[in-house]
C-alpha cells in the first residue's frame, strides 16, 4: 500500500510545549490540548473546505505548574487532567470549571486516564505510586511496588479488563498489576532507559512501549513475552496501535512512521522538516494523535504549535 500525507494546517495555540492530544469518542471533531503553559483547550475540528479549521471552544485555566495530560470523557461534557502540581483535576467543559480535584500524590503527576466505563479515573506520579480514584475524588487504590523508587511515568488500564492495570518506570520497567490484589503479575523486561509511552491493542492482547532508548517494543500481555523490537533513530514520544489496520505509528521528535505488524516492516516515513535544513527545536514533536478512521494525524509541538496532517 502507498501512502502519501500533506500538512492542511499548522498554527500556534499554546505559548509553551503541547504535553498531550485527546479527542471525544462519541465526537470525533472534539479535541483537547494541554500544555507547560499550564492550560487546557479544548476545540474542535472543522471541515476542510473552512477557512479555519481549528476552533477554540474552551480555555481552561487552574493548574500552578505544566499540565501532562489530559482524557476527554466518551460525551465531551467533562475532561481530566493532570499536572505537575501534584494534583489531578476534573472539568466541566461547558462551564470551563473544575468540579473536581484530586489530591494525595506528593509529587508531580504524569499521567492520567479514564476506565472505559468511566467509573474509574487512573493517575501516576513521580513518588512511585499509581492512585485509582472514584469520580468524586475518592482514591479507592494505592499502587506502589516497594522493591522499586523509580517514577512512573504511564499506566493504563488493559482493555475490557478493568482489573488489570499496566505501567512504566523510569527505571525501563514495565509492570502488569492486579488492581484488587495490589500485586505485580509480570514484569516485562527489555528496555535499557526510561519508558515514556505504552499503546495497547484494541484487543487488549498486545502492547508496545518506547522511550528513551530509541526502542518500540511489542509484548504479547497474554503471556507476558518480548515478540520483537524495532530501533528508532530518535527520541520516542508517541506510539498509537491503528483502530483498523495491523499498524503502529509512531510518533519521534522530528518523524512519523508507520510500522506494519504483519510484514514487521516500516511501511511510511515522513520528516516534519527537509532532512538537510536546519532543525529548529520548537518544531519538534511533543505530542501525537491519530483519528480513528487513520486519516488524519495531529501532533503537538515543542512551540506550542498544532500540525494537522492528512493521508
Amino acid at each position: 500500500m502507498e501512502l502519501s500525507i500533506k500538512c492542511i494546517w499548522n498554527e500556534k495555540y499554546h505559548s509553551e510545549a503541547i504535553t498531550s492530544i485527546t479527542n471525544c469518542r462519541n465526537n470525533t471533531n472534539m479535541f483537547g490540548s494541554c500544555s507547560r503553559d499550564k492550560t487546557i483547550l479544548i476545540w474542535k475540528l472543522e471541515q476542510e473546505e473552512n477557512e479555519k479549521l481549528i476552533v477554540a471552544i474552551k480555555r481552561l485555566k487552574g493548574h500552578s505548574h505544566f499540565v501532562s495530560c489530559i482524557k476527554l470523557s466518551n460525551n465531551g461534557d467533562f475532561c481530566i487532567s493532570s499536572s505537575w502540581d501534584c494534583s489531578v483535576r476534573l472539568w466541566d467543559v461547558i462551564s470551563g470549571k473544575a468540579v473536581r480535584r484530586f489530591d494525595g500524590h506528593k509529587k508531580s503527576v504524569l499521567s492520567v486516564s479514564f476506565s472505559d466505563d468511566e467509573r474509574q479515573i487512573i493517575s501516576c506520579s513521580r513518588d512511585s505510586t499509581i492512585k485509582v480514584w472514584n469520580t468524586i475524588g475518592e482514591c479507592k487504590k494505592t499502587l506502589s511496588d516497594k522493591n522499586s523508587s523509580s517514577w512512573i511515568c504511564i499506566a493504563r488500564l488493559i482493555n475490557n479488563k478493568n482489573e488489570e492495570l499496566i505501567s512504566s518506570n523510569w527505571d525501563g520497567e514495565i509492570n502488569l498489576w492486579n488492581i484488587n490484589e495490589n500485586k505485580i503479575l509480570r514484569k516485562l523486561l527489555g528496555h535499557k532507559n526510561y519508558v515514556n509511552e505504552l499503546a495497547i491493542s484494541p484487543d487488549g492482547s498486545l502492547c508496545a512501549s518506547g522511550g528513551g532508548d530509541n526502542n518500540i517494543i511489542l509484548w504479547d500481555l497474554n503471556e507476558g513475552k518480548h515478540l520483537y523490537s524495532l530501533e528508532i533513530s530518535d527520541r520516542i514520544v508517541s506510539i498509537t496501535f491503528s483502530p483498523n489496520h495491523y499498524w503502529l505509528i509512531i510518533g519521534s521528535n522530528t518523524k512519523i512512521l508507520i510500522w506494519d505488524l504483519e510484514t514487521k516492516k516500516m511501511i511510511f516515513e515522513y520528516f516534519l522538516i527537509n532532512k538537510d535544513s536546519t532543525f529548529n527545536n520548537t518544531e519538534k514533536i511533543c505530542s501525537l494523535f491519530w483519528d480513528s478512521n487513520s486519516s488524519t494525524i495531529i501532533t503537538g509541538s515543542q512551540g506550542g504549535y498544532i500540525k494537522i496532517l492528512k493521508f
